[in-house]
């Protein structure tokens, strides 16, 4: 995938929708993406987990932020369903539909209460934290390294 055309076309235009852009979100996501879909690659989690999309977010996190935080903002449940243009949430549109899946990770992200970090190595400690989580597999080094070799010089 083309990391120059998600970012202008897909990521930034989706944070822009939602008034949820910053540079550290916008670089936060595509670092992300570069982590969880094994450097743009994947769209379906490896062998039997139910991650999916670019994103690799996982039904039950999708149906946990639609019940539990854009069921008590429905003027932002409504811009995502737009700008995904889509009449109805559900995790399947997280491995179809890149605006969809980029939107949720976004949403993801949003419900943290400590701020998105400046740095490299601190953005790869929030994804660890708050994406990752201490039970996954992936390590802060993998972040940074997965983000400078699809994402830094490209956007």
């Amino acid at each position: 995938m083309n990391v120059k055309q998600l970012s202008e076309h897909i990521v930034k235009p989706v944070l822009m929708a939602l008034g949820m852009f910053s540079g550290e979100a916008f670089l936060l996501l595509l670092g992300t993406a570069a982590q969880e879909s094994g450097g743009f690659n994947f769209i379906r989690q490896l062998g039997s987990g139910p991650a999916l999309g670019l994103w690799q977010m996982e039904p039950a996190t999708h149906d946990d932020i639609v019940e539990n935080y854009l069921r008590y903002r429905p003027e932002l449940a409504n811009k995502v369903l737009e700008l995904a243009g889509v009449t109805e949430f559900h995790s399947r549109y997280l491995l179809i539909n890149l605006a969809y899946a980029c939107a949720f990770a976004r949403l993801h992200y949003r419900r943290v209460k400590e701020a998105i970090p400046l740095s490299l190595e601190g953005q790869a400690h929030y994804w660890k934290d708050h994406y990752n989580t201490h039970q996954g597999k992936g390590h802060p080094q993998e972040f940074i390294d997965n983000y400078q070799r699809y994402v830094a010089g490209q956007v």
